[in-house]
């Protein structure tokens, strides 16, 4: 796309990580005007005409209610005659449920994805941009009018971690689930991956029983793709310094720190400090000393203005 044809909107949520992407390329920043009613319904309005122009929504799934405002935006840019329509949403919630485990159990994940589908195409297409997903298999929940993009953070997470810290360091992972992204990361930055061993108690509660590599005397840097309360991130931090770590960093790309979180986290004394990119709105509202914020703006940026004929 060339940035003279292409409009960034975002929903509300979003709204400085749009800024920020305006700023890499030289678009137009789409207004939207929006209030609720009494009642709570909710009103939009596009200020500027789309017609003939490529249009980018930046919004993320982090509750229903931003779920819909990005669906009602995404309708309303088609129905306004945009020649494009490119879904960008850093944080794909609902990854808890993105599969049945018990019978009866509702996929959040795919019907969500079948509810931003059916946002009618535009004459050019439609697009669905995703940024380090919990699963590698939501991508195929969009139906075949949509074409889903999934991006990596790995250039931001390799650069924070060789700032904070520096050459000679542990790439490790919470669980032997973040193995296979740790391993890549590992092999990239050219240093050695470390894993915790889990034995599963019950439904609710699993025991760290080891690890898989030599991290005496190093220091260690813990990535996951998303920190939420950070209970795994605590248990695998606290068997690292048993194991002898001097240093412990976490880097993630989502960080959603419900409640007090954050606060748990750093009183645990077991982290030197938290690095995670604005991919969730909550982590920009709790960033200080202790938790930096990397942004994902020139990332998403650089992706929107490749050239592209049809979506």
């Amino acid at each position: 796309m060339q940035s003279e044809t292409l409009s960034i909107f975002t929903t509300a949520a979003y709204a400085l990580l749009g800024d920020a992407i305006c700023h890499r390329t030289a678009c137009s920043r789409g207004q939207v005007q929006s209030h609720d009613f009494p009642d709570g319904e909710r009103y939009h309005r596009l200020v500027a005409s789309i017609e003939g122009r490529d249009a980018a929504l930046v919004g993320g799934t982090i509750t229903d209610r931003d779920t819909l405002e990005l669906y009602d935006l995404g309708w309303s840019l088609v129905e306004a005659g945009a020649r494009s329509l490119t879904l960008v949403i850093p944080y794909f919630g609902y990854s808890t449920m993105e599969r049945a485990v018990h019978p009866g159990d509702v996929v959040m994940a795919k019907s969500r994805a079948h509810l931003l589908s059916s946002i009618p195409a535009a004459s050019c297409g439609n697009r669905v941009v995703l940024l380090d997903l919990h699963s590698e298999g939501l991508p195929y929940y969009f139906d075949a009018q949509v074409r889903p993009v999934h991006l990596y953070a790995k250039p931001i997470i390799m650069s924070a971690a060789r700032r904070i810290a520096g050459q000679d360091f542990v790439i490790a992972s919470t669980d032997a689930g973040r193995a296979k992204w740790v391993e890549s990361l590992a092999n990239d930055l050219g240093v050695d991956a470390a894993f915790v061993y889990k034995r599963r108690l019950d439904e609710r509660h699993t025991q760290v029983s080891g690890v898989s590599a030599r991290v005496e005397g190093k220091k260690v840097v813990i990535y996951d793709d998303m920190i939420r309360t950070g209970t795994s991130l605590m248990k695998a931090a606290e068997a690292y310094r048993n194991a002898g770590a001097t240093q412990i960093v976490a880097i993630a790309t989502h960080g959603l720190f419900p409640d007090d979180s954050l606060d748990k986290l750093k009183a645990s004394g077991l982290l030197s400090r938290i690095i995670c990119t604005d991919s969730h709105p909550r982590a920009m509202e709790l960033q200080n000393g202790f938790l930096e914020i990397e942004t994902i703006a020139g990332l998403l940026a650089e992706y929107l203005l490749q050239p592209v004929s049809k979506l």
